[in-house]
């Protein structure tokens, strides 16, 4: 097994990425997933790991859910992608069902694959209905690596692929004195993560949001948030967004839209801007975006997030690993832990980037699997699963544990 797997390691080495071969060698944190089921991942080499970073939240409903697995065999009986040109049942299902859980006006859907795309199509929307190009985001913030979604993140990610599209700006994120300097008669948009993950889960003060709206409508620009992580109740309520008490112009969606077991996102934008795919509604298409399969995967997880069961677990779980976070870090004062998040999304700040990188392996050699925030390496991101059992969370728990034991 471990000759085979080493054949698999060199494989991916010589056609897929050298580099994260290189990278995970160098840190001893090589991992080859295998079996997978609920919270577990296995390596190929049998070892058996909680994911508690759920590729950022993708697998919100535990690996494998038998009830989106299902769903989705039930749909290739009859369906298969379809056909972006033609009208569809699902997709018109899945979209009348995702209006459902949003506030009031948020009833037009756009489906596509990835989070990428779905931001490009926000930008798209928001310049095409405003007739203006200024996009602002956050310095720290990501919101993908295509096209206008990368022209809206650091220069770290873009830098090296030449100028970006003009109209992009940043401003620093939770500071509304920049964010009143930033908008003028020329934004389009202010595109913001209601929760940046790659910042290091920074948590926006209470009326930050419901200030920013405020100053895109008096200067008529729109207000896009990304909750391609903080969506499907990531949080503790469907929509990260609803903690804040406002109401974006347009919401972005992906990650765990499907539990994981199909490809699918989703731009949703208010009815006053329908009349501009009326006109053309050929001026956007995807061809994978919102696949019939998908649809039904997407229509199961939907189900799932929004009920009152599922989303209780979520801010139970997530207050007891706040609760035990702090507790061991006021044992183990020397790395200098501070928890912070909502929910399920939860960042563990250490007192330098070092330190979190080796709570990061020695995590990583006690069975729990996790990332640290890529522009905050001090910080450790945990998204396990939103099914996450107090049984498991103990697991999870006495390891961390023995890993900040071990740093004393």
């Amino acid at each position: 097994m471990q000759n085979k797997r080493e054949d698999i390691i060199n494989l991916y080495a010589g056609h897929v990425s050298p580099g994260k071969v290189d990278t995970y060698r160098k840190y001893d944190i090589t991992l080859v997933p295998a079996a997978r089921g609920g919270c577990y991942i296995c390596d190929m080499n049998g070892r058996k790991f909680i994911n508690c970073h759920c590729n950022g939240g993708v697998f919100n409903l535990g690996h494998r859910n038998e009830r989106i697995i299902r769903a989705v065999a039930e749909a290739m009986k009859e369906y298969d992608i379809g056909n972006h040109h033609l009208i569809s049942k699902p997709k018109a299902e899945c979209a009348s069902l995702l209006a459902s859980t949003m506030p009031k006006g948020l009833t037009q859907v756009v489906f596509g694959v990835s989070g990428g795309e779905a931001i490009d199509l926000a930008i798209k929307l928001a310049r095409g209905v405003t007739g203006r190009s200024g996009i602002i985001s956050a310095k720290g913030g990501y919101h993908g690596h295509t096209g206008f979604a990368l022209a809206t993140g650091d220069a770290k990610f873009n830098d090296k692929f030449g100028p970006m599209p003009p109209g992009f700006s940043q401003v620093v994120f939770n500071d509304i004195g920049a964010m009143e300097k930033a908008v003028t008669r020329d934004t389009a948009a202010v595109i913001l993560e209601t929760i940046p993950a790659t910042m290091g889960i920074v948590l926006p003060d209470k009326k930050y949001f419901l200030e920013v709206k405020n100053i895109c409508k008096k200067h008529g620009a729109l207000l896009i948030l990304d909750e391609v992580q903080t969506g499907f109740g990531r949080t503790g309520t469907m929509w990260g967004f609803e903690h804040f008490n406002v109401v974006p112009d347009i919401v972005v969606l992906g990650k765990g839209m499907s539990g994981g077991i199909y490809p699918i996102s989703a731009t949703v934008y208010h009815e006053r801007y329908a009349d501009f795919f009326r006109k053309d509604p050929f001026v956007h298409i995807s061809t994978f975006g919102g696949s019939e399969i998908g649809c039904f995967a997407a229509m199961e997880t939907i189900k799932i997030s929004k009920s009152e069961k599922f989303l209780s677990n979520v801010r139970t779980m997530g207050n007891y690993f706040k609760k035990e976070f702090t507790r061991l870090g006021k044992q183990y004062p020397n790395i200098g832990l501070n928890v912070r998040g909502i929910g399920l999304m939860m960042g563990m700040e250490f007192k330098d980037e070092m330190t979190a990188l080796f709570i990061l392996k020695l995590l990583f050699d006690e069975g729990v699997y996790l990332v640290y925030s890529g522009n905050d390496p001090r910080v450790l991101q945990f998204l396990p699963p939103l099914v996450v059992t107090m049984p498991i969370a103990k697991k999870i728990i006495k390891a961390v544990h023995t890993a900040f034991a071990k740093m004393g």
